[in-house]
C-alpha cells in the first residue's frame, strides 16, 4: 500500500493544540494547495459547495489505541472515537469551498494543522453522504459546546 500526498494544507493552526475540536464549527479559512501534477483533477471542483477532505495528521501520535474524549473520563478505543492519535492518522473533514484559484482551494471549516499532507478530495453531497439521526451510544452532548481543541 502506498499513499501519495496530492497537496498540502495551509491553515492558521501551527500545531495541534491550536486546531479546533471540530473544523465544522470554525469560521477560519484555509488553503488547500494541490500539487501541479494533480491540478488537472480539480476540473469541475468549483461545481461543489462542500468537499470531503482527507488528510494526514502529521503531528499525531501513532501508538495510541485507547484515549479519553472531551465527553467523559472513560477510556475509549481509538476506532470508536475521532481522536487524531491512532495507528494511521487519517482525518476526514467536510469543508465549505469558498473559491478556487488555479491549483489552490480556499475552504472554511477545516481542523488540519498547517503543513498537513493532503491525501484526497471528494465532493460532498447530503443526498449521498448524510445518514440522518445516526448516533453513537456512548456519545451524549452538544459537540459545539464541548471545547474548542483536539484532545
Amino acid at each position: 500500500m502506498e499513499l501519495v500526498p496530492i497537496g498540502v494544507v495551509h491553515s492558521p493552526y501551527r500545531d495541534k493544540s491550536e486546531a479546533p475540536f471540530q473544523g465544522r464549527f470554525s469560521e477560519e479559512t484555509a488553503e488547500l494547495e494541490i500539487y501541479p501534477e494533480y491540478a488537472e483533477g480539480l476540473k469541475d471542483i468549483d461545481k461543489a459547495e462542500y468537499l470531503i477532505v482527507l488528510y494526514w495528521c502529521h503531528q499525531a501520535q501513532r501508538d495510541t489505541l485507547k484515549t479519553r474524549t472531551p465527553f467523559g473520563p472513560e477510556l475509549r478505543g481509538v476506532f470508536a472515537c475521532r481522536s487524531p492519535a491512532r495507528p494511521n492518522p487519517i482525518a476526514f473533514c467536510a469543508v465549505k469551498l469558498l473559491k478556487r484559484e488555479g491549483n489552490r482551494l480556499l475552504v472554511q471549516g477545516i481542523d488540519a494543522v498547517d503543513g498537513s499532507p493532503l491525501l484526497d478530495i471528494k465532493p460532498y453531497s447530503s443526498e449521498i453522504d448524510s445518514i440522518e439521526n445516526v448516533r453513537i451510544s456512548w456519545f451524549r452532548g452538544d459537540v459545539q459546546k464541548r471545547g474548542e481543541k483536539h484532545v
